[in-house]
């Protein structure tokens, strides 16, 4: 056995079992609101007072719109981050169910942000009640449960602002996005990039006349397909990203392996033309680059910048990065820009074992779920990475904070519509969280 008995194990998760009423009512309460990316107030609300019903010692709201609570005294603060913004619904007609009234059975949760990932922060502020009616909060360390928004408009910068604006950096942080039952220690980072080309317009009838900016961009969008498609060989003109797979181009190839690949690809077009009768003078971009380890901001732009087409047009063309500056839904704006760096937490490293064990403690040495998503589940590695990016972009990928993934759901939920979660995996969770920090502080 490891930093706890069997016997408070199975408290812990007793109790995690007896709080599934009370969590599948929160989680309900929270989803009954929509709560898109900078119109989270509803969300932060309905937390805020479920936080103060449970016995958090402090509960705030920071300037951004963030909620805080904090549980217990010791001076190593453990957070668990929960992003409680939401995506649109989408067409309405593809959701077999009122997205914000949900729906409810004996094993499943229905509704917007039940998996992304409003089921993760009710997981957490439960394990924290958890530690507390145990007796498991000690002068070795404090928990953080925290609500964070406009993660889905742009991941991390509410961490930016937790960190740099409120001053807080906890030990390690424990992210609840939906993992199907696994521990994640990592993920391709991301950034978006625009691609701005410069042409002449002239009537449609000469067209030799102008320059058409449309035509030009059509040669680059072949080299980014290229990028993106083409292998590694030494004969390439254009290498592909592939490449970082290879030792011979990347030391961190390893770790680059089990992230996977970098891609890009086109994801907007933009264009100015006087009318449909005439040339297009402009026209512009943006490309979704994912990254893996080894790759930075700086060079995913100079490799757009060198691709042959990009080259050749010269200064009529502009790579750039995006910027964000949406106000929150409390006002404040925090510009930052679009570039959301890859992380990853090493396997030996304190945070990762710390969780291993006390999910092995807890659980075995197998993901787990209810009977339905249990065969898809066991049969993958328990330690896993997320396909998409999370708030570790900023905890980790930019300020060097360890991070481990373990939350309720599913990433397939994500984003979709008739999007569910399970009550099982909230119990799941709540357990875990409540059990981590004291392997972590042994």
């Amino acid at each position: 056995m490891g930093k706890l008995s069997k016997e408070e194990l199975e408290k812990i998760k007793s109790l995690a079992e007896g709080y599934k009423a009370d969590m599948t009512a929160f989680l309900r309460a929270i989803v009954a609101n929509p709560g898109e990316s900078s119109d989270e107030a509803a969300h932060v609300a309905t937390i805020k007072a479920e936080m103060e019903k449970v016995g958090f010692d402090e509960v705030k709201v920071d300037p951004q719109g963030n909620v805080m609570g904090f549980m217990g005294s010791g001076k190593t603060l453990i957070a668990f981050d929960g992003h409680i913004d939401t995506v649109g619904i989408g067409n309405r007609d593809n959701w077999n169910f009122d997205p914000y009234e949900g729906f409810e059975d004996d094993e499943e949760i229905g509704g917007r942000g039940v998996s992304d990932q409003l089921g993760g922060t009710v997981s957490a502020v439960y394990a924290a009640k958890i530690m507390k009616d145990l007796g498991l909060l000690n002068d070795k360390y404090r928990v953080m449960v925290v609500g964070t928004v406009q993660e889905e408009d742009c991941d991390g910068l509410c961490w930016e602002y937790i960190y740099h604006e409120d001053k807080i950096r906890p030990e390690f942080v424990v992210s609840s996005e939906p993992t199907d039952g696994g521990l994640y220690r990592g993920q391709r980072g991301r950034m978006e990039i625009r691609i701005d080309v410069k042409g002449v317009s002239c009537h449609g009838s000469a067209p030799d006349r102008g320059d058409n900016a449309i035509y030009k961009m059509a040669d680059i969008l072949r080299d980014v397909r290229a990028l993106n498609n083409n292998g590694d060989a030494e004969s390439t003109e254009i290498r592909g990203l592939v490449k970082m797979l290879n030792p011979k181009y990347n030391d961190q190839w390893k770790e680059a392996r089990f992230l996977g690949r970098g891609t890009v690809t086109a994801s907007q077009i933009f264009f100015t033309s006087p009318s449909r009768c005439a040339v297009a003078d402009s026209c512009a971009v943006s490309l979704d680059r994912r990254m893996t380890v080894g790759e930075t901001w700086e060079s995913c732009l100079e490799e757009i910048r060198e691709l042959p087409a990009v080259k050749k047009y010269g200064d009529d063309v502009v790579v750039s990065m995006y910027n964000y500056d949406r106000p929150s839904f409390t006002g404040v704006v925090y510009p930052i820009e679009c570039y959301f760096p890859t992380w990853v937490l090493p396997e030996d490293h304190k945070v990762c074992t710390s969780a291993v064990a006390a999910y092995k403690d807890l659980f075995g040495d197998k993901r787990i779920g209810n009977a339905k998503t249990t065969p898809e589940r066991e049969v993958r590695p328990l330690l896993d990475k997320w396909t998409f990016s999370t708030n570790g972009v900023s905890i980790m990928g930019r300020n060097g904070i360890p991070v481990i993934g373990f939350g309720p759901g599913a990433e397939a939920q994500a984003h979709a519509p008739n999007e569910i979660t399970w009550k099982k995996d909230l119990v799941t969770c709540a357990a875990f969280y409540a059990a981590l920090p004291a392997y972590y502080c042994d």
